[in-house]
């Protein structure tokens, strides 16, 4: 079954990434933003798993928007 998504909010001016969601129906917090590929910022992250990613976040997106609770 397909995730229900609401946007929180976005910093983008066009309309692209990065921004935040909500799982309406597990609160959790989904992240759209730049992929993390450079190989020595990726070797400097600990207890990945396969199936893990990694995004670029900006500072301001979670200060305006990500839940307070």
């Amino acid at each position: 079954m397909a995730r229900r998504l609401r946007m929180i909010g976005t910093t983008s001016d066009d309309g692209n990434c990065p921004t935040l969601y909500e799982d309406l129906d597990t609160g959790e917090i989904l992240v759209q933003g730049d992929t993390v590929t450079d190989p020595e910022d990726v070797a400097q992250l600990r207890d990945v798993a396969p199936h893990e990613g990694f995004v670029i976040v900006p500072r301001e997106l979670l200060t305006r928007f990500a839940p307070k609770e």
